[in-house]
Parts: structure tokens; C-alpha cells; sequence
């Protein structure tokens, strides 16, 4: 093992503070992950005293370097240096660690702890989101500027990270990318839960991210060495066209006499009395939470050496302003990830009787704004043009084409996913990203953290569902839409037109935070009175068929191509003396956002409802008395007739709404 080598006595006892901290708050809560903040302390030294171009005092300054712990069980550094750096945290934070309402939770949480970029602890993740962070960095410096976006991307990534498949996607997409400015450090401790990861892992890790394009360099026992890991990043901040790995041997929970290398201090396993030996092998006070006014001094001033680095930037972008003013608000736009004035008066709209997929109207939609928004980039997971994510005579992302808007991810759903959140994260660009409904299960991961970090990424969802035909069941979603409308902080949206397409658009422009828009592969009829549905949509429900008679008896609720088929079933009940509402639910999310008068008003609480939608019936008892769904895998024969044999029909709707008043009559 290396010994510890520091350039002067004050950084080493600085590190040895940050490693006591690390021991300290997990032991202050009985539970946390020490060993691995222990021996990244010298490497997260350098990053925050030497490397990284950051101003405390603003945490949200746009031109900073980004830092993603992806190994987020090791949060209680992070937290050590965002304290020790000024950004907020105080001791008491660090004493609150992983208790209820604390700024300190077990793992980094984006918006909710100043300082965190993006939300980490599932393996992998924080990996994938540099190669979108990255991305962005690169777009906003092609499109505006080297003197508006000039920074480096950085990514702490464990033994884990490099195991989970994400890490493969993103690091292939980075290097075909050829993302310069994204430097990963892995810290190769040789240590998983299940013990030494001679277990389960022997890849020869600097051959396999030679191969996909990166600089690699191999520090081997220099985890310890501050001056050596400097040189190794200033190397790496000198590659235009490669995005590097620096591997680092480190030895997680050093210099603990007992638990060096020992896979329990992956976890929390050193406590009072091994807290005490570690102290004094470091000889530093055994006190909790120890913190000598001249190590706060020399993190503080590190905190605030990038302050005339800020100021002048903000100069910069001044006379940027006043050279050109429209500049200035496109550019602001991308940081806000909003449009420019009128940009929603750019959405097309649709004249009933017309047909089309909603797949084709959203990609109408994108092409129509697409330069009032400008910091939208789109792509799609190898289905770009089958997912309506083509942004026409734009060009494709590439290290030649640096400020392209049109990025293909190829076969990479869960990458796709993961640079999404790091894209939308970093800030300046609105991802939209595209791929069929059914593979939403191979990003689902990525798709969860942006809902938790409220990511502004637009992830669109086609071949909704069973109409989309010959592919069969294992390209049919069913569980699908149930699964995502389960996910807290999502608005999943299914239009039922091409016109709810467009003002589902303005909606996920205009919101903040994550929105999976679910579109038909099929065409489907624009609806009488969708046009002027946007309040609807933005509603979540609405009423788009009133009854000619009245008071409704029984109202069909529908969500995409279903509402076609509702009103379809309208008209047979109307036939028969049976006054029918149709009501469109194109958002689940907006509409239990709505006030109770508004709810009621839309479905009253004495109407029987009916509700259609060719998916799982799962969720929909809270809206509808019974439900025409699918409680089956699909079918491969054409979209129109699995739909007829599944009862997706005018007439089988009819009749299922005239057995639902029947059953609730014989119980009266």
C-alpha cells in the first residue's frame, strides 16, 4: 500500500478531517457507507481545492464544472466538501445524516441539496448522465460560445458502476461522441458487498475503454498521491476529441488498522471504539465531527477561488447581451429549457376528419418549433424516424458537428435515457428522446431518477399499443402505461389526436420536470373539438362529447386512440335512448391536480363511467366504475383486428356500457 503523500501538513490533516467526517456522520446515524469516502478523500481533495472551476457562493452559476459522484453510496464525502466549501451545508447537516427531512440523505439527491448535480446511488446512473452532461457542455459552447460554455464534466465511478450495462452504452455513445471535456475517475478499490470483485469481475478495464475511443491512463497504487492524481486530470483536461479514464488503485476504509480492505467498510462497520484507533493512526483529536478553524479556512478559500473566474464570466455574458439582444434570449431560453415569445402559436393544428398517427403529428409538432426552442435536441434509440423524433434539416451530433440538434443514440434505450437526465440536469438544452413504448422497460431506471430529480427530458413513447399490429406481444405494451402512471413527479401523456398531440407539446414545454408522451403507431381520426381542447389537456380531462339529451346516463372515459372508439360508442348509445358523455383523459398526473369542483364537474359522482383503453384495466378503479382494457399479452396479426377480437370496438363498447348500467340498476 502506498503511504499517505500530500503536498504540505495542512492538506493531509485537511484529508484526514474529511476521512473522520466520513466515519463520524455514519456512525452519528448507525447506518452509511465509510470506507469508500475514506480512501476517495485525497482524490476529492485535489478536485476541490486544485481542479474544479466552481464559486461556492453561486451554486447554480452556469459555466461551473459538474462534478457526479456516481458511486452515491459514498454521499457522505460529497456532503464533507460541500460543508467544508461553503455551499450551506453546516455541521449540523452532517450530524442530521440520513435522518428524516435532513439536507444529508443516504444518497445525492439534485434540488434538494445545493451543490448536487444529479440524483445517484443506483450504480451506474451518474456514469450515464456525464455522457448527457457533456453533451450539453459541448452543444452550449458550439452555439454560443466558448466564452459562455467553457467547462469540464467530472464523474467519481466504482467497481459497480463499471459492472451495470448502462456504463457500456453511455461510454460507447461517449467515445463515438468524442466528449473531450468529460473526465471519469475510477476508483478501482477491488471491493464489492459480496467481497473482493475477483468474484464476479475480471475485465481488463483500461483495454475495454481504449477500445470504445477514450483516453485511459493507469495511476495504479497513487490514491494517496495528490500531485500525481493532479497531473493525471491536467492530462486528461487536454483532450479535445477523447473523453478519459484515469484508473486509481485506493483501499477502501484506509487507514483503519482493522478495516482496510476489508468489504464491510463498503458499508457501516467501523464504529465507536475502531473510530477511535483509525483517529489516532491519522492523529487527529478523538472528537465527533472534528473541524480545526485553519482546515474550514483553507476549504472556504478553495470554495471561493473561483469567484473572479464567476464575476468575469458574468461580464462576459453582459456584453454578450448588449452585442446581441436576441442572442441573449435564445440563450436564455436554453437555460430556462423553455421557447422563445409565441412559440407555442407555432404548434400546428388539425382539421377534423383528418388521420394520422400522433406519432406523425408530434414529430409535425417538434419540426413546427423546433426553432422557437431553441435548446431542443431530439433523437431516438435507432427508431428516430419511427418515433417522430426527425428534427428535418437540422444537423446530426457528432465530434464534427458539435452543435448538431439531432442526436441518434442507437441501440441504447437505458443510455438514452440516462444522457436525457444529464442533459436536461446540466441545463441549456430540452432532450427529447424516443423509442417504442414496449422497451420504456429497458430505461426505466433513468426514467425514475428524472421524475426524483424533476429532469426536464420529454421521453416519447410510440406503438402504443395493441394497434400497432404484426409485431406481436413482445412489441405490444400492456403493463406499460400503468406502470409509468405509478411513478411519482412523471405527467404521462396519451393524446387522443393529432390536435391534443399539439397541446400536449405546449404542456411538456412548458412544465417543469420529466414528461413521457405516448403516442399511436396507427393513424387515428381528429376529433370534432380537440382543436380548442388545450385548457383540456392542460386539465388533464375534459368534456369532448356532451350528450344532446341532457344529464348523461353514463360517460365513457378514453384515453389515445380509445376516445375515437368512445365516441364512436356514443353515437350507438344515443341511438338507443342512452344519454352519453365521452370524456378524454389524455393525463392522469394534471387531471388529480385539479381542484374537486373541477373533477366532479367532469365526472359526477352519480354517473356511472366507463372507462377504455387498450391497455391494463390496473388504476383505472379510481376513475371508472368498470373498464374495457387487457388482461392478456397481444396478439401478431394486423393493429385493426387485434383490436376487434379484444373488444376495442364502437359497438362491443356499446354494449359493455349498456351491461354496466344493467348491473348497476339490478343492484338498486
Amino acid at each position: 500500500m502506498v503511504p499517505p503523500l500530500a503536498s504540505t501538513d495542512l492538506e493531509r490533516r485537511a484529508i484526514d478531517v474529511v476521512r473522520g467526517l466520513s466515519l463520524d456522520a455514519p456512525n452519528a446515524a448507525r447506518s452509511g457507507h465509510q470506507g469508500t469516502a475514506m480512501a476517495l478523500a485525497p482524490l476529492a481533495h485535489v478536485l476541490w481545492t486544485r481542479i474544479l472551476r466552481y464559486d461556492a457562493e453561486d451554486p447554480e452559476w452556469p459555466d461551473r464544472d459538474r462534478l457526479i459522484l456516481s458511486a452515491g453510496h459514498a454521499s457522505i464525502l460529497l456532503y464533507s466538501y460541500l460543508y467544508l466549501t461553503g455551499y450551506g451545508l453546516t455541521l449540523d447537516d452532517l450530524r442530521a445524516f440520513r435522518s428524516w427531512g435532513s439536507a444529508t440523505p443516504g444518497h445525492p439527491e439534485a434540488r434538494h441539496t445545493a451543490g448536487v448535480e444529479v440524483t445517484t446511488g443506483p450504480l451506474g446512473q451518474g456514469f450515464g448522465n456525464s455522457t448527457g452532461m457533456a453533451t450539453s457542455e459541448r452543444w452550449l459552447r458550439a452555439r454560443f460560445g466558448a466564452e459562455l460554455s467553457n467547462h469540464f464534466t467530472y464523474v467519481i465511478c466504482s467497481d459497480g458502476d463499471l459492472m451495470e450495462g448502462l456504463s457500456h452504452e453511455a461510454a460507447s455513445l461517449a467515445g463515438h461522441l468524442g466528449l473531450g471535456r468529460l473526465i471519469a475517475v475510477y476508483d478501482n478499490n477491488h471491493i464489492t458487498i459480496d467481497g473482493p470483485t475477483s468474484l464476479a469481475f475480471s475485465d481488463d478495464t483500461a483495454a475495454r475503454f481504449r477500445a470504445y475511443g477514450w483516453h485511459v491512463e493507469d495511476l495504479g497504487e497513487a490514491g494517496e498521491d495528490l500531485d500525481v492524481l493532479e497531473q493525471a486530470i491536467r492530462r486528461a483536461q487536454a483532450e479535445e476529441d477523447r473523453p478519459s479514464m484515469i484508473m486509481v488503485r485506493t483501499h477502501v476504509g484506509y487507514p483503519s488498522p482493522n478495516h482496510t480492505d476489508d468489504p464491510g467498510a463498503h458499508g457501516y462497520v467501523m464504529k465507536d471504539d475502531e473510530i477511535r484507533a483509525t483517529k489516532a493512526v491519522m492523529g487527529i483529536p478523538d472528537e465527533p465531527f472534528w473541524v480545526p478553524d485553519d482546515v474550514l479556512e483553507l476549504y472556504r478559500q478553495a470554495g471561493s477561488r473561483g469567484r473572479e473566474e464567476r464575476r468575469a464570466w458574468e461580464q462576459r455574458l453582459e456584453a454578450f447581451t448588449s452585442a446581441n439582444p436576441a442572442e441573449r434570449d435564445a440563450y436564455d431560453a436554453c437555460l430556462a429549457g423553455s421557447g422563445l415569445p409565441g412559440w407555442a402559436e407555432k404548434l400546428p393544428s388539425f382539421a377534423a376528419g383528418e388521420s394520422l398517427a400522433t406519432r406523425v403529428a408530434s414529430e409535425r409538432c417538434l419540426n413546427a418549433v423546433v426553432d422557437l426552442v431553441p435548446g431542443l435536441i431530439a433523437g431516438g434509440a435507432d427508431l428516430t424516424g419511427n418515433t417522430g423524433t426527425t428534427l428535418k434539416g437540422t444537423e446530426r451530433q457528432s465530434r464534427e458537428h458539435p452543435g448538431g440538434r439531432q442526436i441518434a443514440f442507437g441501440v441504447r434505450e437505458h443510455g438514452m435515457g440516462a444522457c436525457a437526465v444529464g442533459m436536461a440536469r446540466h441545463g441549456g438544452t430540452v432532450p427529447v428522446v424516443g423509442t417504442f413504448f414496449v422497451f420504456s422497460d429497458y430505461m426505466r431506471p433513468s426514467v425514475r431518477l428524472a421524475a426524483l430529480s424533476q429532469a426536464k427530458a420529454v421521453f416519447v413513447y410510440t406503438h402504443d399499443s395493441v394497434g400497432l399490429g404484426e409485431d406481436g406481444p413482445t412489441h405490444q405494451p400492456i403493463e406499460h402505461l400503468a406502470s409509468l402512471r405509478a411513478m411519482p413527479a412523471l405527467a404521462v401523456l396519451r393524446p387522443a389526436d393529432a390536435n391534443e398531440t399539439a397541446h400536449a407539446w405546449r404542456m411538456a414545454v412548458e412544465r417543469q420536470g420529466p414528461t413521457a408522451m405516448v403516442l399511436s403507431r396507427q393513424n387515428v381520426p381528429v376529433l370534432d373539438g380537440t382543436a380548442q381542447a388545450a385548457n383540456g389537456v392542460a386539465r388533464g380531462a375534459y368534456t369532448l362529447v356532451e350528450s344532446a339529451e341532457g344529464e348523461p346516463d353514463v360517460i365513457l372515459l378514453g384515453t389515445g386512440s380509445e376516445v375515437a372508439v368512445c365516441v364512436e360508442a356514443a353515437g350507438l348509445l344515443e341511438q338507443d335512448g342512452i344519454a352519453t358523455r365521452v370524456v378524454s383523459m389524455p393525463c392522469w398526473e394534471f387531471f388529480e391536480a385539479q381542484n374537486a369542483d373541477y373533477q366532479d364537474h367532469v365526472l359526477p359522482a352519480d354517473v356511472p363511467v366507463l372507462a377504455v383503453e387498450a391497455a391494463s384495466p390496473f388504476g383505472w378503479e379510481r376513475w371508472a366504475d368498470d373498464v374495457v382494457g387487457i388482461e392478456r399479452f397481444g396478439a401478431s396479426a394486423p393493429g385493426e383486428e387485434v383490436l376487434r377480437r379484444l373488444g376495442f370496438t364502437g359497438p362491443d363498447v356499446a354494449e359493455r356500457a349498456k351491461d354496466l348500467l344493467d348491473a348497476l340498476a339490478s343492484e338498486e
